[in-house]
């Protein structure tokens, strides 16, 4: 008798995992990313054809819109982003915010309140959502705030986490103190395009 109960909490477990797989929807051919955020996003100090959007396109095939806008903070972000998201292609939305909060002092609370604000606005339209981790600058170098992870534990979201740390910490991947360079923004893009087929967003 023990067996067979043994073997029926085998089975539901693996029917509960097969359940699981089966709810991840790839986003199809006609669908759109949406790429948000600050100077990161915008392909600040390289071509337009540079920028990790527009490598992201290559790499992916699916339309990407770069709505990264210079100096942005978190606050810009949840003013501009409800127009933005009446696209109805829009299926996925690639969220990196937080540097010009950071640089301008502002507060930590703030910025994660304002990233579950956009998250949930997207969430509104059934849009997924991946958001990026953003370092500060401490005496260990540079690394991600904790408030990422809370925020996508609370919004049960994707998080890619360590790449912008990874990256402004070369000299070589970096135009000045927080902007990848041309070959940085091609590693942002490859981690990125990584990153959402582990998610299982596209195949």
């Amino acid at each position: 008798m023990k067996y067979i109960l043994t073997i029926l909490v085998i089975i539901l477990i693996l029917f509960s995992l097969s359940q699981k797989e089966s709810n991840i929807q790839s986003l199809s051919p006609k669908d759109t990313i949406l790429a948000f955020g600050d100077s990161l996003t915008y392909g600040y100090n390289t071509k337009p054809t540079e920028s990790y959007p527009a490598l992201l396109k290559q790499l992916t095939g699916y339309k990407i819109i770069n709505e990264g806008v210079l100096g942005n903070t978190s606050v810009d972000g949840v003013k501009r982003l409800a127009p933005l998201l009446e696209d109805s292609n829009i299926k996925l939305m690639i969220l990196c915010f937080g540097g010009n909060d950071i640089i301008q002092g502002l507060s930590k609370e703030k910025l994660k309140n304002n990233l579950k604000t956009m998250i949930q606005l997207a969430k509104e339209k059934n849009i997924k959502v991946l958001l990026i981790s953003v370092p500060y600058l401490n005496i260990f170098g540079l690394s991600d705030m904790q408030l990422y992870e809370e925020v996508t534990e609370e919004e049960n979201v994707a998080l890619l986490s360590g790449m912008l740390a990874e990256i402004l910490e070369q000299p070589a991947l970096k135009s000045d103190q927080i902007h990848p360079n041309a070959l940085g923004y091609k590693i942002m893009a490859e981690k990125i395009y990584k990153k959402l087929k582990e998610e299982g967003f596209i195949k």
